[in-house]
């Protein structure tokens, strides 16, 4: 597999080349290439044990692949203490520089019987709390569960320890960059947006991506039965509830990234194993907890529809992490429909658990569409393996479905 990460890691590990301000010759020429080195910087935390790659590896689509003493992928990330743990799964940053700066206002959907949504839009974060890149990539340092740094002027003093980092700050950003801590911080948090907003994070080269530029190689994967049917249904008005929220512009569209950004509460349980991992006890109401701009108790429990790109690669799935298998999360979303026969979870084999919240589920959306058999819903897993990015491809399931 290709290594994403090289060249300015190797360039960050030398001392002494950053030279002054004045001089040409600096590790990092560019924001994107100091933004690189600075998001797989262990030095950015605590204790020196994690980076923004430590829960977005490049190695596994930009999510979380750590795993816990049963050799399971965690629902929700360690901590650089190495105790702690978060409330939520850690969503991939692939793609992530298209979502629009959280906002209020309305959105046209294709393939949908349902009106335009009307609704906040976009951010990052499951609850857009943060308006943009720049604006997330502030938050993991500071945020005790994750690299735990004091504050931003520890941050700062992190980032001076680096000669390289001083030259490159000064060249990049000007001579006074240092002078004010707030400045620098946010010169940092502007050069880890730029890197996410290079080619690297969005290559739009999956199977589904080929077959629409007409490569010949991937037509037998989407012209497949199995991939062919799931195509059908994702894209159909009449039976599933798929676009009506998974597709932002009219089909065919080659930037097509598999979410309109709307947030909606799809009745999610609690990850009841993650919540006794973390001792949180308090309701997670998703846009409503900490985005500054919502309040109404109507949007209580609702999160941003995420990108289905890379989708069968990036599990456990759900804002908390609470299903492991893509599959699961088909039957979910089907089991919300009169008669469906995906009345049990079949990860637990018991009825599916009661929704965290309860009273502001999107029932209009969840109820529209077809009843799924089995048959459907291996066709649209077959149909979310073409959305993997062709560098990832090696890590889907070798289980002979789509076969």
């Amino acid at each position: 597999m290709k290594k994403i990460l090289t060249a300015s890691l190797i360039l960050a590990s030398l001392s002494g080349c950053g030279g002054d301000s004045s001089s040409e010759s600096v590790a990092f020429t560019s924001e994107a290439a100091l933004g690189e080195a600075l998001f797989s910087d262990v030095n950015l935390s605590a204790n020196r044990t994690q980076s923004c790659a430590t829960c977005h590896d490049p190695e596994r689509a930009f999510t979380d692949g750590r795993t816990d003493a049963a050799d399971k992928v965690r629902p929700v990330s360690l901590g650089d203490d190495g105790v702690s743990l978060g409330d939520r799964n850690a969503p991939t940053a692939l793609y992530a520089m298209f979502s629009p700066q959280f906002s209020s206002g309305t959105r046209s959907r294709f393939n949908s019987q349902q009106d335009d949504y009307e609704g906040y839009l976009g951010g990052q974060f499951h609850d857009g709390r943060a308006t943009d890149l720049a604006a997330q990539a502030g938050g993991p340092p500071l945020n005790p569960l994750e690299m735990g740094m004091a504050d931003q002027a520890s941050v700062v003093a992190r980032l001076r320890e680096n000669s390289d980092y001083d030259a490159s700050f000064r060249k990049l950003f000007g001579n006074s960059v240092f002078d004010d801590t707030a400045t620098a911080y946010n010169a940092m948090t502007s050069a880890i947006a730029a890197f996410e907003k290079t080619s690297t994070f969005a290559t739009f080269d999956s199977a589904y991506d080929r077959y629409l530029a007409g490569d010949d190689e991937v037509y037998d994967v989407l012209l497949h039965p199995k991939a062919a049917l799931g195509k059908t249904l994702f894209f159909s008005q009449q039976f599933t509830n798929c676009a009506t929220c998974h597709q932002l512009a009219a089909q065919g569209n080659k930037k097509e990234t598999f979410t309109g950004y709307e947030y909606h509460n799809i009745g999610v349980p609690v990850n009841s194993a993650a919540r006794t991992a973390n001792g949180v006890t308090a309701i997670d109401t998703g846009l409503q907890t900490n985005n500054d701009a919502v309040s109404a108790d109507t949007e209580k429990g609702k999160f941003k529809v995420p990108t289905l790109r890379n989708v069968a690669v990036t599990g456990p799935y759900m804002h908390n992490g609470v299903f492991a298998e893509l599959d699961t999360v088909i039957r979910f979303y089907d089991h919300w429909l009169t008669g469906s026969a995906n009345s049990l979870n079949p990860e637990t084999g018991v009825a599916w658990a009661d929704p965290e919240v309860s009273d502001t589920i999107s029932l209009t959306e969840l109820k529209d569409g077809s009843l799924l058999n089995d048959d459907d819903v291996d066709a649209l897993v077959c149909f979310l393996r073409t959305l993997t990015d062709a560098r990832y491809e090696a890590l889907l399931p070798d289980d002979g479905l789509c076969d």
